[in-house]
């Protein structure tokens, strides 16, 4: 019988991904949906509500594997106080959700894989290469993803092993962030952000799966591990790639940073900063990404 992996966030981007691989490995896919759906070959679906702090206990009871994607878009809306609450409580309250089911039931799991961020090191640029061992920034960034990770060693408590996935910017088909940058770059209106000088720390989808995939496949994996390319990709040299791919070269002039501050408030930080990260412990592992090159990557992506 298939082994069962449940997905918080499994609808969507890297969710979505995901469960194609997973079901293409020989796993059947469970995924928490606030809507009912219908439920199909491979995938069964559950329904959970944060807000009334409900999650239907079967979804938990039936599984093997969980891994937890699901939390609000860093730079979809202004960083009003809020919207900085919501951001970690949709990070947060699942793990808290699933950790009581889990604890109540005395359930245990082969493993709990957690989404996480690089924006634990701070945003912030500089020479540094941050390794997972690099101490969490005091900022926004850094302390949300902290809580995030800590509420994760709740399930840790329980005897189970758990790994922290620490993602950079996720480069998919049309999707995510490139769906945002594709509009301007595509009509020839790209521009470089700021200096243009911030690392960009990123990483193909396919890779990022793949990383999911061995987290739960391999008993070895555990703690935290960096998601990322280590190439020194700044902004200037990604919009620079991507213009050249539509086939132009970049002509409007770089947007200061207090246009971006004017625009985005407090999360102007995240455009404007980025760091570089290593992700030699996951590939110290085995694994091998598919794309380190950016061009490459981003002409599998735009093609």
């Amino acid at each position: 019988m298939a082994k069962n992996v449940l997905l918080t966030g499994g609808t969507g981007f890297i969710g979505k991904h995901l469960t194609s691989l997973l079901i293409a490995n020989g796993f059947s896919v469970s995924i928490l949906s606030r809507s009912s759906r219908n439920n199909t070959d491979f995938i069964t679906y559950y329904q959970w509500d944060l807000d009334r702090n409900y999650i239907d206990e079967n979804a938990i009871l039936n599984t093997d594997f969980i891994i937890h994607l699901a939390g609000e878009g860093i730079v979809e809306k202004r960083w009003t106080e809020k919207r900085k609450k919501a951001l970690l409580e949709s990070r947060t309250k699942p793990i808290e959700l699933i950790y009581s089911v889990l604890q109540k039931n005395n359930k245990s799991l082969e493993a709990f894989v957690s989404a996480s961020a690089v924006g634990i090191y701070g945003a912030i640029t500089s020479d540094e290469i941050c390794i997972e061992d690099t101490p969490p920034a005091n900022d926004f960034l850094g302390t949300t993803c902290q809580i995030w990770e800590e509420t994760v060693a709740k399930i840790e408590s329980l005897g189970i092993r758990t790994v922290k996935v620490r993602t950079g910017i996720v480069l998919g088909r049309n999707e995510g962030f490139l769906k945002k940058l594709k509009p301007s770059f595509k009509s020839g209106f790209g521009a470089i952000l700021g200096t243009g000088n911030q690392y960009i720390p990123w990483i193909h989808i396919d890779d990022l799966c793949t990383i999911y995939l061995k987290a739960i496949q391999d008993k070895a994996t555990n703690g935290n591990y960096n998601a990322t390319v280590l190439d020194n990709t700044t902004n200037a040299v990604l919009s620079k790639t991507l213009a050249n791919l539509y086939g132009y070269s970049i002509w409007l002039p770089k947007v200061p940073a207090f246009v971006l501050k004017l625009l985005l408030g407090e999360m102007s930080v995240a455009v404007l900063n980025g760091q570089r990260v290593s992700s030699e412990k996951i590939k110290n592992t085995g694994l091998n990404f598919q794309f380190e090159d950016l061009k490459t990557a981003l002409s599998n992506c735009i093609s």
